[in-house]
């Protein structure tokens, strides 16, 4: 059962988490797809552009927490949206959360709409939002990401707009894509890619230089006692040990 539906018109080929018995959570399956379907798209001089968006009332769950990939993996897929030759356009219209956010920052324009919402639940589960910093502390408001790495609060598509999670928040997702879309069909493959490597190159040199201790840190949490807790309790649908 494929967990990434395809399909193409005028040059924009849309990608859908298909995945609704997780939430389109990150599981291996759904990260190594992924990973497949946009080296597809990339090495297909009629694609323009790459639409990321999702069935269902979740855009991303984030790790699916019973199949996790490997960070590597997921890591790798981050930076092949950061550097994908065309542009990456998120369309939200649900619900995003912890490496969800991540991915979802991965690209290069984000429009959510209404029914959207967010949150950085890490360090509810004993966790850190460390390999998803790659490509979240670069866009988000840093005093935003103070607030919301730290709590874990649940936020709307206004408040991602604000503090540049997203590009557009907006009423209709769709009508709001129009004029976006249309541009990216009139600008020429070649500038399209230029302009784009421009405004990510300061992002993958993050990758190069972090991404190894990060993937790291985040393997020390997932295999520590209290996340193992964290995450128990999360299955279990019950506050974990230390709540007070």
């Amino acid at each position: 059962m494929t967990l990434i539906a395809t399909s193409r018109e005028r040059g924009i080929a849309t990608l859908t988490l298909d995945s609704p018995a997780n939430r389109n959570a990150l599981s291996a399956a759904l990260v190594g797809e992924l990973r497949e379907a946009l080296a597809d798209r990339a090495a297909d001089d009629t694609v323009r552009a790459v639409v990321l968006t999702h069935t269902g009332s979740t855009f991303c769950a984030g790790a699916d927490l019973t199949a996790p990939p490997d960070p590597e993996a997921f890591v790798g897929l981050m930076r092949e949206i950061v550097a994908l030759p065309k542009p990456v356009v998120a369309r939200v219209t649900g619900h995003v959360r912890a490496g969800g956010l991540g991915l979802l920052a991965a690209c290069d324009i984000a429009v959510a709409g209404e029914a959207s919402s967010f949150a950085l639940t890490e360090s509810r589960l004993g966790l850190a939002p460390a390999v998803i910093s790659l490509t979240l502390l670069p866009r988000v408001d840093r005093t935003a990401a103070n607030r919301y790495y730290l709590t874990g609060e649940r936020f709307d598509a206004a408040e991602a707009a604000r503090i540049s999670l997203v590009t557009l928040a907006a009423e209709d997702v769709d009508k709001a894509l129009v004029p976006v879309l249309d541009g990216l069909r009139r600008a020429s493959p070649q500038g399209l890619a230029a302009s784009k490597e421009l405004v990510t190159a300061t992002v993958l040199r993050s990758f190069d230089q972090y991404a190894e201790d990060l993937i790291a840190r985040s393997a020390a949490l997932f295999a520590s006692d209290e996340a193992r807790e964290g995450m128990t309790a999360f299955l279990e649908r019950r506050d974990p040990a230390w709540v007070r």
